[in-house]
């Protein structure tokens, strides 16, 4: 299936789950839930993924629900207070590295009704890259790297993730250069975009593509913190 954009009835549909958050009416809504949502997501994966592929030739994609695609249903065993249980916002993600796809360095996405989320990084750490990261930037070179990087997407306008944490981890003094970086709980720079951009094919790939290419220092980064779980 060739990617030409999602409908201009894809947003409204997913305002229609979120007005109709419950599994009856989306299981009598799911064919326009395949037509609208899941199979154009199926094809933007398989397209994106070739492109991003020119940037890193080892990013993994498949366009398969719990890989580069997210369920629809939420784990509301999970989710605090929120007891939803349909998401009105729909999740891309196209990974490097052999472990688990949101604990390796990706290129990330979603969109809603509100917005377009673009992401580069992993946007929050597990135990075991927690300590990775920590233990990485332990040298003090590679956090002026990190910083330096940082400072450079946030002049061309985007965003890094907030910190997080207010103590310091053991071993790390307040004074040393860059010890703010220390106090990360994951790490990832974005940006929001206009949401109808998903309906216009050819730009929503070439913008996401420069987006992707500005962000790929940090991609890199996040990757050799990974290589250390």
């Amino acid at each position: 299936m060739e990617f030409n954009g999602f409908s201009n009835k894809a947003l409204p549909f997913l305002e229609s789950i979120r007005q109709n958050n419950n599994k009856e009416w989306f299981e009598s809504h799911r064919t326009e839930y395949d037509e609208l949502i899941l199979n154009p997501s199926r094809a933007f994966v398989q397209e994106m993924g070739e492109h991003l592929q020119a940037l890193e030739p080892t990013i993994i994609f498949e366009p398969k629900i719990n890989k580069s695609l997210f369920r629809i249903y939420r784990d509301i065993r999970r989710m605090g207070e929120n007891k939803m249980p349909l998401k009105h916002r729909i999740g891309v993600i196209f990974w490097q590295g052999g472990s688990k796809r949101l604990q390796s360095s990706s290129f990330y996405l979603h969109f809603s009704p509100d917005e377009l989320f673009v992401s580069v990084g992993v946007r929050w750490f597990e135990k075991p890259m927690l300590e990775a990261y920590r233990e990485h930037i332990k040298d003090p070179y590679k956090r002026e790297e990190l910083n330096n990087l940082l400072h450079s997407l946030m002049k061309k306008g985007y965003s890094v993730i907030d910190k997080g944490y207010k103590r310091y981890p053991r071993g790390v003094k307040s004074e040393m250069i860059n010890s703010h970086l220390f106090l990360y709980k994951g790490m990832a720079t974005y940006k929001i975009l206009e949401p109808k951009l998903i309906e216009d094919g050819e730009n929503f790939i070439d913008t996401l593509f420069e987006i992707y290419k500005e962000m790929l220092p940090l991609q890199q980064f996040m990757y050799e913190v990974s290589l250390r779980v």
